[in-house]
């Protein structure tokens, strides 16, 4: 969202980091804004290969680290910096990893069942669904893709991996089609809250969120901000929870800037259809 950068109120002394580079499109748009230094991290070494690339131009003052954003602290004193004046950090997968059916995290096209976002490391989708039970991935179907068919989507997912037919995501995603139901009417695939589901649960991307706001508001300097833009509800609420939690602690040190989400604008959303589910919140250091 472009209103990211409004926010972060980028300067030419100022560091900032961006905790899911990508391939370099919010880092890019800091840096046109004035920002004299990011510190680029992504768990996924192709996006930060091609960011490298993409970005050339911007020389050193682009810092390149392959890490997880939940690792900000870390990452920060070893780039030298014990306090920094902005992060940004975008939830959302990458346009990437969604269009490259290798990656294992599309319904539209066939690839494998990995759906991991850094291929380094961790058991793959495929892993993940030949030892869970029915209960369990019911239970993730329904916690993380918020599915109402949770269980009978867990029970055909069984049933095909126990048949040997679950042989890469076309084939999860038909699977999934026929124990959800809907029509060709319907907006949202019938896959696509399924998909979510297990793509959240592969890369545990709900776990330690809310800590890594918490060393976010600290790791940033008085008048620095966090702007955090997420994708579903069940991040948004986390974030929404944990930013009015920490803006209405005694130490009055946080404060809340957006006190509703904000959304993209029309335009944006028409140019970039993967948009219209950002939600954008924002905290601010101010003692």
């Amino acid at each position: 969202m472009a209103e990211a950068v409004t926010y972060l109120a980028p300067v030419p002394a100022g560091c900032y980091v961006d905790c899911t580079l990508g391939l370099g499109g919010h880092t890019a748009a800091l840096l046109e804004a004035g920002a004299g230094r990011v510190i680029g991290i992504d768990r996924d070494r192709d996006a930060l290969a091609i960011a490298r690339e993409r970005l050339a131009q911007y020389g050193d003052r682009v810092v390149y680290l392959h890490a997880d954003y939940r690792e900000l602290p870390r990452v920060a004193r070893e780039a030298g910096r014990d306090e920094v004046d902005g992060v940004l950090v975008d939830l959302g997968v990458s346009s990437m990893q969604l269009d490259e059916p290798a990656r294992g995290f599309s319904f539209r096209q066939d690839g494998p069942l990995d759906m991991r976002m850094n291929r380094s490391e961790g058991p793959t989708l495929a892993d993940m669904l030949a030892a869970v039970d029915e209960t369990t991935l019911a239970n993730v179907i329904y916690e993380f893709g918020e599915e109402r068919k949770s269980r009978r989507v867990a029970r055909a997912i069984v049933e095909a991996r126990d048949a040997g037919t679950l042989t890469g995501t076309a084939a999860l995603a038909s699977v999934v089609r026929r124990a959800a139901g809907g029509g060709t009417w319907q907006r949202l695939d019938p896959a696509t809250r399924t998909f979510q589901a297990l793509r959240i649960w592969t890369n545990r991307e709900l776990e330690g969120l809310e800590a890594f706001l918490e060393s976010a508001a600290q790791v940033v300097a008085r008048g620095g901000r966090v702007v955090v833009i997420a994708f579903h509800s069940l991040e948004d609420r986390v974030v929404k929870h944990t930013f009015r939690r920490l803006g209405s602690e005694g130490d009055g040190a946080l404060r809340v800037v957006t006190r509703r989400p904000v959304m993209p604008s029309v335009e944006e959303a028409k140019g970039n259809p993967r948009a219209r589910s950002a939600r954008m919140r924002v905290v601010e250091r101010v003692a």
